[in-house]
């Protein structure tokens, strides 16, 4: 059974002023996406800052989003790391914190051999019990994983149940599809290809976009799912002048700068990331207001 057909939130984490987490303010963001059709919590992915995140920070996050949430729609955890170690370690809190899965992204800078992924991910896949979540973003890690080693830790491990696709590469994904042959479930990390994925037999998204939009990004997979390929196609094109604003800068620049700008008051951004240019926001602005969201 797939861990959620539809649109997942790659939520943000907000921060106080002086930089700590802002958990009151997670808990109202939670919430807002609940109330507005999202189908998952992804807690803890890049979108949410976890690489500038203390451990216990990281934890912290998870086990609140847990808590927060309460059984409404499913808890992912980011527990990714480039040390094989330490994603374990992360992973097995995680799971005893309640998560209902963990999104795994590939080693970065140190990066891998298609060998090395399959030890690196098998390592982390025997020390829990609950669903994993590949997470594949050649453009942030410099490591891709090749659609046989997909298949291959999908059929060596029972708990390898789905890869988030963020290569871009349209190609990879069919062969991907092709190979899989439905033994793993497939979500598009990108938000301007989520019709061409679920094309492919992709069943959802892990969107960026669901921050500021959700019901708007739901309803791209559920009119998908639902039969109705022209009106999700139509969603998806509306949606994309926006999305490209939201990837004007460095994720998640651009869109913690949009939550500000709807009035949600999300806070700083941890270094190395920095505020928005004045020109990107002034755009971002417009792609908001174009869309029909509500800028202040």
């Amino acid at each position: 059974m797939a861990i959620f057909k539809g649109a997942g939130v790659a939520i943000i984490t907000p921060m106080n002023e002086d930089g700590t987490v802002n958990f009151d303010k997670l808990g109202e963001l939670i919430d807002f996406q609940l109330e507005n059709g999202t189908d998952a919590i992804i807690i803890c992915g890049t979108t949410g800052e976890a690489s500038t995140l203390t451990h216990e920070e990281h934890l912290a996050c998870i086990e609140y989003a847990v808590g927060r949430v309460n059984g409404r729609a499913p808890v992912i955890a980011g527990t990714g790391s480039n040390c094989t170690e330490t994603a374990v370690y992360l992973s097995r809190e995680a799971e005893k914190y309640g998560a209902d899965a963990l999104l795994v992204v590939t080693p970065y800078y140190n990066k891998a051999t298609q060998k090395g992924l399959v030890n690196h991910f098998g390592t982390i896949a025997e020390s829990v019990r609950i669903p994993i979540v590949l997470y594949n973003v050649p453009s942030r890690t410099g490591c891709n994983i090749l659609p046989a080693t997909v298949v291959e830790m999908a059929e060596k491990y029972s708990n390898i149940v789905a890869i988030k696709e963020a290569s871009g590469n349209i190609s990879q994904v069919a062969e991907l599809a092709h190979l899989a042959a439905g033994k793993i479930d497939i979500y598009s990390g990108n938000d301007d290809q989520i019709v061409p994925l679920l094309s492919l037999g992709g069943i959802g998204v892990i969107s960026v976009l669901s921050n500021v939009a959700p019901q708007q990004t739901h309803d791209i997979v559920a009119s998908y799912l639902a039969g109705d390929v022209k009106e999700s196609a139509r969603l998806q094109l509306a949606a994309l002048p926006l999305i490209g604003q939201l990837f004007c800068e460095v994720n998640p620049i651009p869109v913690k700068a949009a939550m500000n700008l709807l009035g949600w008051n999300v806070g700083p951004l941890r270094a190395p990331l920095t505020t928005i240019e004045d020109a990107h926001l002034e755009k971002l602005r417009l792609a908001m207001k174009d869309y029909g969201l509500n800028v202040q």
